[in-house]
C-alpha cells in the first residue's frame, strides 16, 4: 500500500468495484467492496487520489472521500468511454477510470457541497412538478374537446381553467365530469406546489451575495440565479468567458480542417439547465425591447435586424453567459444598464 498513489472506483448501489495503481498505473490491488466495506476502505486507506465518474451518488462519496484527505477526481462518463477495454464489466470501468484519470489533460468535475445538491433538487424537483402540470392541463383540455368544451389557457391562469372545468357540468356526462373534477383539483395542487417552491427559491437567491449579484442583469431572475449557483462550477476554475460559454454548449459547433475554420450549430453539450434559462432570459430582453418599441442595446438591436429572433436569443444567452463569468469572478454588479 505505499507505493498506492491513485484509486479507480467503480460506483454502484450496493457493491463497488475497486482499483488501486500506482504513479506508473501498474496494477497493485482489485477488490469488490460493499458500501459499508467502502466506507472502511476510505478512512483506512492511505491518503491518495480517488477517481469516480461523475454519475449518481459520485459526489456524496466525494464528499466522503475528502473528508478522510484523498484527493478526489470525478470524470465525466463520455471521458472514460474511450479506455474500457474489449469486454464490459465493473473490473473493467474501474480500470478504465484509473487510465484516464492518470492523464494529465483530464478535466474533472468539482465536488457538489450539500448545499449546491440541495438547491438542485429544489429546482429538479420544480422542473418535474411543471412538467406534470403540464401533461395534466393538456389531458384535460383533450378529453373535454372531446364534448365540444373548450377551456382557456393555461398561460393566462390555471385558476381561471379550473374554474370554468366546474361550470361546464351541463355539458359532459357525469363519468367525465367526475374525472375532470379530479384533474382539476391535481392541477391546483400542483400549481400550488410550484409556487411554494418558487417562494423558496426566491428565499434563498435574497439570502445569497452572489445570487443578488447576478440578478443585476436584465434576463436573470431569482431561479436563474439559484440554477447558476447549483449547477455551475466555481467562474474561477474557467480561464475566460468563452470557457464558460462553452461549458454551456452556448457556442457554435467547430467542424475545422486543413486550416480552415468552420462552425456549425451551438453544441448543446453543456447543463442544459442553465443553458435553457439563459435562453428564455434572453427571450424575455428581447420581448420587452420589442413592447418598449426600441432596443438600447445597440448590439442587440443590430442583431435582431440581421438574424431571426430565436437566433438572437442565443446569441444574447451566449455574451450574457461571458458577461456573468466576469461579474463571478470580479464580484462587481452588471454596469450597462442602458440594456435593462
Amino acid at each position: 500500500m505505499e507505493e498506492l498513489h491513485i484509486v479507480g472506483v467503480d460506483l454502484a448501489k450496493r457493491v463497488f468495484q475497486v482499483h488501486g495503481a500506482d504513479k506508473s498505473g501498474r496494477v497493485l490491488f482489485r477488490k469488490k467492496l460493499s458500501r459499508p466495506q467502502f466506507q472502511r476502505f476510505l478512512a483506512s486507506t492511505p491518503t491518495c487520489v480517488v477517481a469516480m465518474e461523475a454519475c449518481s451518488t459520485a459526489h456524496h462519496w466525494g464528499r466522503e472521500a475528502e473528508s478522510h484527505g484523498h484527493t478526489v477526481h470525478l470524470i465525466p462518463p463520455g471521458y472514460v468511454k474511450p479506455f474500457v477495454k474489449r469486454h464490459k464489466n465493473d473490473a473493467v470501468d474501474a480500470e478504465a477510470i484509473v487510465e484516464a484519470a492518470l492523464r494529465p489533460s483530464m478535466s474533472s468535475v468539482a465536488v457538489k457541497s450539500k448545499e449546491q445538491q440541495a438547491q438542485a433538487v429544489l429546482f429538479r424537483s420544480r422542473d418535474l412538478y411543471l412538467r406534470q402540470r403540464t401533461r395534466l392541463i393538456n389531458a384535460l383540455r383533450g378529453h373535454l374537446a372531446e364534448y365540444g368544451v373548450l377551456l382557456p389557457s393555461a398561460r393566462a391562469s390555471v385558476a381561471r381553467m379550473v374554474s370554468a372545468c366546474c361550470e361546464c357540468q351541463e355539458d359532459l356526462p357525469a363519468p367525465v365530469f367526475d374525472m375532470a373534477q379530479r384533474l382539476a383539483k391535481d392541477i391546483a395542487e400542483l400549481t400550488n406546489t410550484v409556487g411554494e417552491i418558487d417562494k423558496a427559491l426566491k428565499k434563498i437567491a435574497d439570502a445569497s451575495s452572489e445570487a443578488r449579484l447576478l440578478r443585476t442583469m436584465p434576463g436573470v431572475g431569482p431561479i436563474t440565479a439559484v440554477a447558476i449557483q447549483a449547477f455551475c462550477p466555481d467562474a474561477k476554475s474557467f480561464d475566460h468567458g468563452r470557457g464558460f460559454a462553452a461549458w454551456l454548449g452556448l457556442v457554435p459547433r467547430q467542424i475545422s480542417t486543413g486550416g480552415k475554420e468552420r462552425f456549425g450549430r451551438v453544441t448543446k453539450m453543456g447543463q442544459r439547465d442553465v443553458r435553457r434559462l439563459l435562453v428564455t432570459g434572453a427571450m424575455s430582453v428581447i420581448s420587452a425591447a420589442e413592447k418598449k418599441g426600441r432596443c438600447d442595446d445597440p448590439w442587440l438591436a443590430d442583431m435582431l435586424k440581421r438574424k431571426p429572433r430565436m437566433v438572437a436569443a442565443v446569441a444574447l444567452a451566449n455574451r450574457m453567459a461571458r458577461r456573468l463569468w466576469a461579474m463571478m469572478v470580479t464580484e462587481r454588479d452588471y454596469e450597462i444598464r442602458a440594456a435593462a
